[in-house]
């Protein structure tokens, strides 16, 4: 059980049932919220900040998709955080990241599957989620890549907000919705 209990599908809270609504029209009628939707509706003003700040995270960032749904994955395995990992495997896969590189995944070190850029990326994956920062070598490595401040920016912002993710969802114990434990086995 959550340590806050979920709003129903349809809140009685206008603010909360607005927000709900506006997922519904983003993501089409018959959306079901997920749990995290469900808990950060108990408060609406930081849930409307939460969707403002992560759907561009998501949607309108610059760079690759794949590398960034890489650092996702990583993050989540190396937090320990199923929720996360199981909601953001169907995102990877629908991005480009193969089969193989999820099953390598956890030892991306070892593994040929994984070309140079995302590397680079795995690597800020694992310094953001380990703590404390992204190293001067890494953002350097970045950079010596192709990528550009803006890029650098949006990865690390990215990795940022996806410990933060873990960290409430661990914090709030969210329970993963029925479905998803076929993804969650496969962390």
């Amino acid at each position: 059980m959550p340590r806050v209990p979920l709003l129903p599908e349809h809140p009685d809270d206008p603010a909360a049932a607005a927000l709900f609504e506006r997922v519904r029209a983003a993501r089409g009628p018959d959306f079901h919220l997920p749990h995290l939707y469900r808990v950060l509706g108990t408060a609406p003003a930081l849930f409307r900040g939460w969707l403002d700040f992560a759907w561009p995270l998501r949607l309108d960032a610059k760079t690759p998709r794949l590398l960034r749904e890489l650092m996702i994955l990583r993050g989540a395995q190396l937090s320990g955080t199923a929720y996360e990992w199981a909601h953001h495997l169907p995102m990877a896969t629908e991005a480009g990241v193969s089969e193989a590189q999820i099953d390598a995944l956890v030892h991306w070190q070892d593994s040929d599957l994984f070309d140079a850029d995302e590397r680079a990326v795995l690597q800020l994956a694992e310094e953001v989620t380990r703590g404390p920062a992204a190293s001067a070598a890494t953002v350097a490595q970045l950079k010596a890549r192709g990528f550009d401040d803006a890029a650098v920016v949006e990865l690390v912002l990215t990795a940022s907000f996806y410990v933060c993710v873990s960290r409430f969802l661990q914090s709030m114990d969210v329970e993963l919705e029925p479905g998803y434990e076929a993804h969650r086995a496969r962390m």
